[in-house]
């Protein structure tokens, strides 16, 4: 019997006592339960942490931010450290795979909270296998169980995670980490922001990136006319196989002349993420009534200020003329819609009515990102726009004694 079933059984397990005598009499009044505790005590020992079939190590790599930097390279390393312990309601995953994010440098730069300073760990989502957890959290998972996650730490071979924030997967394919962060942005934002109808023009900037994927199928499938922005031929390949009705490669087209000739009544709504340049070129081409989604300005993060310039003092009038808004979205904010947006977006991808393309860096330089010293490289390859889809670390490949990857 493993330790965790024990555990359990022990739980369960309740005394009883002889009931007392009632009114003088000598007769028994039946079997009557007291208070239930575990037959042994099992205080002394918090976490079910399965090392021999896990090979959990001693010791770890995980990338920490050093210094503030947009240069994630200036700004973090790969540092040893002791593997953790998870709390009492925590879960210890051994990180397969992990996410590369635009925000990464911006998390790195301390942009998000200043409160937060040197050093602290990297990373945003990461999938893989429960190695260990609480006693708390054994309620609703254990060992050998596969989990993504959204959760700071992710660069790292092993993470702590709470396991109320775990989402549970049928496997640990890296498809599944794409909807933690890109997905949701546009699924969320495209709902609560976008006020989508059928028959409208959307534009998506960065269209064949790790979110721009996303919002193009959510908008095709509401019956929308999509237009999407990409940088290469295969790029916008890609795109025409996702259902985008007219992509655009800006390197070799000319975008502000596409939009003002092709659609003279302007944009219903576009999902940008670019910033700078193309975001005053979108903001011109809104019609009436149209609506700019603002995930972020990637143009902008690698600067001192991690804001690209635009010219705003003109913003006002042109919004005023179309009755149109610009609309900012930063994920943790709608928290409250996550769930039911993974739920959707993974019931999609399993009826196969979503596509989750992933990029492993196999085109890359020096191939292929696998360890976590492929973080800095992932980053650099994708803030040089060469990624399709959203790229992805392998942190480790699956071990002999994996059942489940």
């Amino acid at each position: 019997m493993s330790g965790l079933v024990w555990a359990r059984n022990a739980r369960r397990a309740v005394l009883f006592s002889l009931g007392s005598r009632r009114r003088g009499t000598d007769s028994l009044c039946g079997l009557l339960p007291v208070p239930r505790r575990p037959i042994i005590d099992m205080s002394y020992s918090a976490h079910f942490i399965d090392f021999k079939g896990s090979s959990i190590p001693s010791s770890m790599k995980k990338v920490v931010v050093n210094k503030l930097s947009p240069n994630f390279r200036e700004a973090a390393s790969v540092q040893t450290v002791p593997v953790p312990t998870p709390g009492d309601a925590d879960l210890l995953v051994r990180n397969r795979f992990v996410g590369i994010n635009a925000s990464d440098i911006n998390y790195s730069a301390g942009r998000y909270d200043p409160s937060v300073q040197p050093p602290f760990d990297a990373g945003f989502e990461g999938i893989g296998e429960v190695v260990g957890l609480g006693l708390s959290a054994s309620s609703r998972y254990t060992v050998g169980d596969t989990v993504a996650y959204f959760n700071s730490g992710a660069f790292a071979e092993y993470t702590v995670v709470p396991a109320k924030i775990s989402v549970p997967v049928p496997s640990v394919r890296p498809e599944f980490l794409t909807l933690l962060v890109s997905g949701a942005t546009a699924y969320i934002a495209l709902k609560r922001l976008g006020d989508l109808a059928k028959g409208e023009t959307v534009l998506v900037t960065a269209a064949a990136g790790g979110t721009g994927q996303f919002a193009v199928q959510f908008a095709k499938h509401v019956g929308c006319h999509v237009i999407g922005t990409c940088s290469s031929n295969e790029k916008a390949g890609f795109l025409k196989s996702i259902g985008c009705d007219r992509p655009i490669n800006y390197k070799t087209e000319d975008l502000a002349k596409i939009l003002k000739t092709e659609y003279p009544k302007g944009i219903d709504v576009v999902y940008e993420s670019v910033g700078g340049n193309i975001f005053e070129l979108a903001v011109n081409r809104l019609a009436q009534k149209g609506r700019l989604i603002a995930i972020g300005f990637i143009s902008g993060y690698q600067s001192a200020s991690g804001i690209p310039q635009v010219r705003g003092a003109t913003l006002p009038i042109k919004l005023l003329q179309k009755s149109a808004s610009i609309r900012g979205f930063f994920l943790p904010h709608f928290i409250s819609d996550y769930k039911e947006a993974l739920a959707s977006m993974m019931q999609m991808f399993a009826k196969g009515k979503l596509v989750c393309e992933v990029d492993y860096g196999d085109l890359a330089q020096e191939g292929r990102f696998v360890g976590l010293e492929s973080v800095f490289r992932a980053v650099d390859y994708m803030y040089a726009g060469k990624n399709l889809g959203k790229v992805v670390v392998e942190v480790a490949p699956p071990s002999n004694s994996d059942s489940k990857l």
